[in-house]
């Protein structure tokens, strides 16, 4: 069957940077390798053309997804972003819609199944071409802060993929009852690739000169994480070594552990290095804010804490409940802390089984059988 995979504000140029690691990276990489999938498009949104030409100038884009049967569509424009009104948000994806059906006719696909991870694609696009069309949705994109002027538009698009009637495969039961669909509606959290986590390189050196316990938190540094209940917790635990792991997105949300000798800003690491990382932890942090974004989530760093063998302190949220009893859940994060250090670390067969229990390929099963037509009924998969 031929599948016309389209990202949501990824390109395949990032999604190659970050490591493909994302679970819309994962699914790409599931579709390429699948052999029902018989001829594959990676669609990406259009792209300023004047900042992708600087952008490439000063980093060479990475090549084209790898097989004859895979092809990779990147339209530009003039314009830098989508409009924001509900009107014009419809015209510019039926336009797009179009352009995207004269494109997979010439690169020979026949009546694709269409798998988005974009929502005003789900909602706005017609697709009528498609044999199905199908939405992604590893997070509740209404209520991320940098898309909050489009939240009208999304929230529109949410309608609409009820209204059509479209299969929705979500991270987390909240955002199907957000997105409420009457097409077929699964749940799937996100996983791991049990063989990035079979032979973990050494932490970074810096890592491992820190005074022990050493506590770990891997992901963007944005308004979703707690500062407060971090700042607590490393004042609770001053011979403690809090290492924050990610791009600093929003620099004044974490004014107030500057001050903190034992609270350490750390850059984005690499793969490898988040897997180093991990492994060599003596409890990984979840301190994420309770609010619709992070109780629609499926932390993907969760389940990697877990896979890397590290017992997790956490902040309670619906969705990391009943994952493992790895994961000791506290309204204060010091107290969870000094739990999660009495578990200690999982012995190498635990850590190993985990992953493997919760591999991207078992969790991605479920929406290709949906996606291309096997998967029409409405059971919720966990």
């Amino acid at each position: 069957m031929d599948v016309l995979f389209s990202f949501a504000y990824a390109t395949w140029g990032t999604a190659v940077a970050r490591g493909m690691c994302f679970s819309e990276d994962r699914l790409v990489e599931t579709l390429i390798d699948d052999r029902r999938v018989e001829r594959l498009l990676v669609a990406e949104t259009p792209r300023s053309l004047p900042i992708k030409l600087l952008k490439e100038r000063v980093r060479k884009p990475p090549p084209p997804p790898a097989g004859n049967s895979v092809s990779l569509y990147g339209p530009t424009r003039m314009r830098r972003a989508d409009p924001t009104s509900i009107r014009a948000v419809e015209g510019s994806f039926r336009r797009w819609d179009a352009h995207l059906q004269r494109v997979s006719r010439r690169r020979g696909l026949v009546r694709p199944a269409v798998i988005t991870t974009h929502p005003l694609i789900a909602g706005f696009a017609p697709l009528e071409w498609a044999s199905s069309v199908t939405y992604y949705a590893y997070d509740d994109l209404a209520e991320l802060p940098d898309l909050r002027r489009w939240r009208p538009a999304i929230l529109d698009a949410y309608r609409r993929v009820r209204e059509l009637g479209r299969g929705v495969a979500a991270v987390s039961p909240a955002i199907l009852d957000v997105i409420r669909p009457t097409g077929p509606g699964i749940v799937v959290p996100n996983g791991v690739d049990p063989g990035e986590w079979s032979s973990p390189q050494p932490a970074p050196p810096w890592f491992q000169s820190l005074p022990g316990p050493r506590l770990l938190y891997v992901g963007s540094l944005e308004s979703r994480v707690d500062v407060e209940a971090l700042a607590a917790a490393a004042r609770a635990l001053p011979d403690a070594s809090f290492a924050l792991v990610g791009p600093l997105l929003e620099p004044d949300h974490f004014a107030e552990l500057r001050p903190l000798s034992n609270v350490h800003l750390r850059p984005p690491a690499s793969r490898s290095e988040v897997v180093g990382l991990v492994t060599a932890a003596d409890v990984c942090l979840l301190p994420h804010l309770d609010n619709a974004l992070t109780r629609a989530m499926s932390p993907l760093k969760l389940y990697e804490y877990l896979a890397g063998g590290a017992p997790v302190a956490a902040l309670d949220l619906e969705p990391i409940r009943d994952v493992s009893p790895r994961v000791v859940i506290h309204a204060d994060l010091g107290a969870a802390i000094g739990e999660a250090l009495t578990l200690g670390r999982a012995p190498e067969s635990e850590r190993r089984a985990f992953a493997e229990a919760n591999s991207w390929k078992s969790r991605q099963e479920p929406i290709l059988r949906l996606a291309l037509g096997a998967g029409s009924d409405r059971a919720i998969v966990s």
